[in-house]
């Protein structure tokens, strides 16, 4: 039975399995939000690095906000929302197909298939609803669910041995889609925030590509190009941006001092702002072992 979008009331939730995804963090996110969305007052929200949208759902499925602005530099993760979010029945129809063809198939035959789509998803130019498709079934088949691109922008994560993986979610789509109707969808830098309403009734959350918690690690891949530390010293002066307006602002990222008890970039560029040090915990690593708690920053313009 097919569900109507517009009656639908089934609270959403990421569609994306995103490496740096706030699931985890929400919890401690919401202890902090302003006070007056606490108090059930409505605020305009705004969210620069978009992902897989982990606080912009707890936000509409839990408080009021009345209207909500979301941008991201990817431009095939930006063409998912706005597919989910006008063309929601053609993709379910979409991934039907992918998630029928692969489950008929041997282990082995799968992989020839994730290797297919993976080629299929580079190459698409046109069909902005099977492109959409075609990425939500390598998230949910690739490796760990990772989204990576080369220098040319080619997405290129190996294949995942996953036994059942669910490529369709028809119900959370259908949420998603609903809760995305008053969502405004852009893709492009995080600076093009400052075209819209940006007050004392505004909250911005800011979850930019953390800075590498280690000399190996880089979380960075995420686009053909590269958020190294001048773009973290560019989104600090942004972030002064926005406090100057009278925006609520919160910024996440990496400790650097997970690694190195000396290396206090953040706490030196956001010297005027509250610091807060959280536990996370650590899914993504190829190596088991290296899969933990770890400490992640937390930044406010505000008390409360």
């Amino acid at each position: 039975m097919q569900l109507n979008l517009f009656t639908y009331e089934k609270k959403a939730k990421p569609f994306l399995k995103w490496a740096g995804g706030k699931t985890q963090l929400i919890k401690e996110i919401d202890k902090r939000l302003p006070s007056m969305l606490k108090k059930g007052k409505p605020m305009r929200y705004i969210e620069p690095f978009v992902g897989s949208g982990a606080l912009l759902f707890h936000l509409l499925n839990n408080y009021k906000i009345k209207e909500a602005y979301i941008i991201d530099i990817n431009e095939n993760l930006i063409n998912l929302y706005l597919v989910i979010k006008n063309n929601v029945f053609e993709l379910i129809e979409q991934l039907k197909s992918f998630a029928d063809e692969y489950k008929s198939l041997s282990e082995n035959k799968r992989k020839e298939y994730y290797y297919l789509k993976r080629e299929e998803y580079n190459q698409e130019k046109e069909d902005k609803i099977k492109k959409a498709a075609l990425l939500i079934f390598l998230n949910k088949t690739c490796f760990n669910g990772l989204y990576r691109t080369n220098k040319k922008g080619e997405f290129n994560v190996p294949f995942g041995k996953y036994k059942n993986p669910k490529i369709l979610d028809q119900e959370n789509l259908i949420a998603v889609a609903n809760k995305l109707k008053n969502v405004n969808i852009y893709s492009g830098d995080f600076e093009i925030s400052k075209n819209f309403p940006l007050d004392e009734e505004t909250l911005i959350y800011f979850d930019p590509p953390y800075r590498p918690i280690s000399k190996t690690s880089s979380f960075t891949s995420y686009s053909a190009n590269d958020f190294d530390d001048n773009e973290q010293i560019r989104l600090k002066k942004f972030f002064d941006y926005v406090t100057s307006k009278g925006a609520k602002a919160i910024l996440s990222n990496s400790d650097p001092k997970n690694f190195d008890p000396n290396d206090s970039f953040f706490d030196n560029l956001y010297k005027n702002y509250i610091i807060e040090r959280i536990f996370a915990k650590r899914s993504i690593n190829s190596n088991s072992e290296k899969r933990g708690y770890i400490r992640e920053i937390l930044i406010r313009n505000y008390e409360n």
